[in-house]
């Protein structure tokens, strides 16, 4: 099977909003691959297997400042004992901080939708602080906000909040209705949108069951096109909006 046909909506979006993407990715080695999943004692994520099939070597232009996903250098960490493995953790990206060196991992006894939950931690252990549910939820979030939300004339960052439990159920038919589409498949932790005027990324806090609040950020054209969708968010979601940003900030 080819890499594009494992994960065709991820392959779609990144391709679309990342420029350059397609002449600088560079995947690993199958041998490479192979060999982290003998570390990880299990069958890697299909997810993940993907993700290195096409940037295991280089992330190009959607490379993260502080954290090598390389597969090399993960194979590196592993060899000199910079990281132990561990039956439940895989270790898929080093950080380069220097004050709080905290490196991410996968629970792979937290699957979901072909992928796991990513989460961070220092080499040897500690507590974990989870960041996403999966590494394509982590990916495409970071895609949107980089190339897409950041650049648009106009954002804003805030939370919505509900006295209902799972904020994007309420969420996402409305935005349908309001002509946004939803890229690649994401679970009730994270919630990508995109309009060709407007993109809308949300998270919360991995926890048992989804809450009553998610942070957003939103690009637009212009201040009025963003409070136009967030009127309509609070009066037809009967969702509580609350702004804590826009920038540039309004006058």
């Amino acid at each position: 099977m080819l890499a594009q046909d494992l994960e065709p909506e991820m392959e779609a979006l990144l391709l679309r909003v990342v420029p350059g993407l397609s002449e600088q990715w560079h995947g690993a080695s199958s041998d490479e691959v192979d060999r982290i999943e003998r570390i990880a004692g299990r069958p890697l994520p299909a997810f993940y297997r993907w993700f290195l099939s096409r940037m295991g070597q280089s992330m190009g232009p959607l490379t993260y400042p502080r954290l090598d996903f390389s597969a090399r250098r993960v194979l590196a960490c592993y060899s000199d004992r910079l990281i132990a493995a561990h039956p439940r953790f895989l270790f898929i990206a080093e950080s380069s901080d220097e004050l709080m060196p905290l490196h991410l991992f996968f629970d792979l006894d937290a699957p979901a939708r072909a992928d796991a939950r990513v989460t961070k931690r220092h080499a040897r252990g500690g507590e974990l602080h989870d960041q996403f549910e999966t590494l394509r939820e982590m990916l495409a979030w970071g895609a949107l906000s980089r190339f897409r939300v950041e650049r648009m004339p106009q954002q804003c960052e805030g939370t919505f909040v509900s006295n209902e439990p799972d904020v994007l159920s309420q969420l996402a038919p409305l935005l349908s209705d309001l002509g946004f589409a939803e890229p690649v498949p994401v679970g009730p932790f994270c919630g990508l949108y995109e309009r060709s005027d407007a993109v809308m990324i949300c998270s919360s806090a991995l926890r048992d069951s989804p809450g009553g609040s998610q942070s957003f950020m939103i690009g637009g054209s212009d201040a009025g096109a963003l409070r136009k969708l967030l009127g309509a968010i609070a009066t037809e979601a009967s969702l509580k909006v609350k702004v804590y940003e826009w920038t540039p900030a309004l006058r």
